[in-house]
């Protein structure tokens, strides 16, 4: 591992052992970040799969029975029958933590309206019903939506803390190590340079004062 450039001093090393220090603190934060995120994205991915797994067979079963709807009226019946809305909704949108990371958090008013926006002359069971079950599955559609775009976000975000986990732990870390100990070794070597001067000094002032 290279060494970073720097003069070789005790300031310098002063500052690089604090450096490593707070690279060493930073490193475990993010480890332990980054384990507690795979955590919580391990169990919304299996909430998300139970519940996607459920709505997609709601959508079939009710895709099925709109196609049997759609065989008791023509086409332009059912586009008339469903051009007025039965009932609207309200959504919420805020902004959930998780990890010091910001994830959607979606809340679905339904206003429903008791009455069918068409008379049940012109309609047939089939259709009453597939009505009544598709203003149902719109707060689970609300809810699956917000928990793939969460889990897609701590996707990214347990991505983008492994690389500064793994850029503090082979890179940053051992540069820093291996610096401070090139300049504990320089300061060492020049302190024992310096003492053998100075035993030399000394002993050709006793030489010549001899």
């Amino acid at each position: 591992m290279s060494r970073l450039n720097v003069n070789p001093t005790r300031m310098q090393l002063k500052t690089l052992k604090g450096r490593l220090n707070i690279a060493v603190r930073g490193h475990k934060l993010l480890k332990d970040k980054t384990d507690e995120m795979i955590r919580r994205f391990s169990s919304l991915v299996k909430q998300n799969y139970s519940l996607r797994s459920q709505v997609e067979e709601e959508v079939r079963l009710l895709l099925k029975q709109f196609c049997m709807a759609k065989a008791f009226n023509s086409t332009k019946q059912i586009s008339s029958l469903f051009a007025f809305p039965n009932s609207t909704i309200t959504t919420m949108f805020n902004t959930n933590s998780i990890m010091n990371v910001g994830v959607p958090s979606i809340s679905v008013i339904l206003n429903e309206v008791k009455n069918l926006p068409y008379s049940y002359i012109d309609s047939n069971p089939e259709l009453d019903i597939l009505v009544q079950k598709t203003q149902n599955i719109m707060p689970k559609l609300m809810e699956l939506a917000s928990l793939e775009k969460t889990c897609q976000i701590l996707a990214s975000e347990i991505d983008r803390t492994k690389r500064r986990v793994n850029a503090l732990e082979f890179v940053m870390i051992p540069q820093l190590t291996e610096t401070i100990k090139y300049i504990a070794m320089k300061i060492e070597e020049n302190d024992r340079a310096s003492r053998i001067r100075l035993i030399k000094v000394k002993s050709m002032i006793q030489n010549r004062n001899s």
